[in-house]
Order: structure tokens, then C-alpha cells, then sequence
């Protein structure tokens, strides 16, 4: 495999970052969107990575090869009013060819970093309750359950637990 890099996502990405989104939508069961459900157009997408330079609290970092194929992505949402701008959610996904490379460790430390340099107090995710890959990262990571939302997605017919984990950053 080529070396990848850690960096934030540009303009210039949008086109491999909204096909990066489509096929993780079909590689995986894990992520919010079926197949062919992301509606998002790559003008919205430009619009959306234009925006992330006017908010502190908001990021994505992508993971590049050498030849500048996406291998998976890290975004943090911060909140927009003053009372919740302190904290971000995060949504993190490699690729199935890019999975057990410790992508998935140098995206969460990227971010952590980026967040602290922010002044971020809390970052937040939510994770399927059988995805015990992902659950064992954060937990690696130092998150910690904060909570288990029942039946809270639905996932081929099948309805699935969502467990959510924070970690403070003072």
C-alpha cells in the first residue's frame, strides 16, 4: 500500500470526496446513508467545504494516498449557538481497502489535535452498538459512554442500538 497523508479537505477535492462518501455508503452497513440515498451535489459539497474556513469549530480532514485517492475522511460539526460551540460531533470512515492500517487512529488523533488548537472543550460521536471495531477505537482513544439510544436506526430491517461517547479535552 502507498503511504497516506493526513490533511484538511479542500476545493479541489470535492469530486473524490463525494464519490469517497458514495462508495462508503456501499462498502458499509455502519454509516447513516444506504446505497444511492446521498443526495448531496457537488455544488453543495463545494458550498460545504467553502463554509468550513469561516467556522472554528467545524472540519474535515481526509486521508490521501500518494496519488491523491481518498482513503477515508474525518469530519467534526460544532455547534452554532454559544451555548454548545465547545464541542464537536464527529463522523470518521476508511475505506474497506484502507481498513486495519491504523487509519482510523491517525484520523482521531488529527482531529483531537485540530480540536484542541480550536479551544474545543468536548468532542461527541455516536456509534452503532454492534460495530465493536469502531467502539474499540474510541475507547482506545479515550471516549467514554455517555448513553445507548434504543432502536435507533434502521438497518436492513433490522432495528440497531446507537451508543454515544464523548471525551472532554481539559
Amino acid at each position: 500500500m502507498p503511504p497516506v497523508r493526513i490533511r484538511p479537505l479542500t476545493l479541489a477535492d470535492a469530486p473524490a470526496f463525494l464519490a469517497l462518501l458514495r462508495l462508503l455508503d456501499q462498502e458499509t452497513t455502519f454509516m447513516l446513508y444506504e446505497p444511492g440515498e446521498r443526495r448531496t451535489t457537488l455544488a453543495q459539497l463545494l458550498g460545504e467545504i467553502e463554509r468550513l474556513d469561516h467556522a472554528p469549530n467545524r472540519a474535515i480532514f481526509v486521508a490521501a494516498t500518494a496519488e491523491n485517492d481518498l482513503a477515508g475522511y474525518i469530519a467534526a460539526t460544532g455547534g452554532s449557538a454559544r451555548r454548545n460551540r465547545h464541542k464537536a460531533d464527529l463522523t470518521i470512515a476508511v475505506t474497506q481497502e484502507h481498513s486495519g492500517q491504523g487509519l482510523g487512529t491517525r484520523l482521531m488523533q488529527t482531529i483531537e489535535e485540530w480540536a484542541r488548537a480550536q479551544g474545543l472543550h468536548k468532542l461527541e460521536l455516536t456509534v452503532m452498538a454492534h460495530n465493536e471495531r469502531a467502539i474499540a477505537l474510541y475507547r482506545k482513544m479515550g471516549f467514554r459512554d455517555e448513553g445507548r439510544q434504543a432502536d435507533s436506526l434502521l438497518v436492513n430491517g433490522r432495528y440497531i442500538d446507537e451508543l454515544s461517547l464523548g471525551k472532554l479535552l481539559d
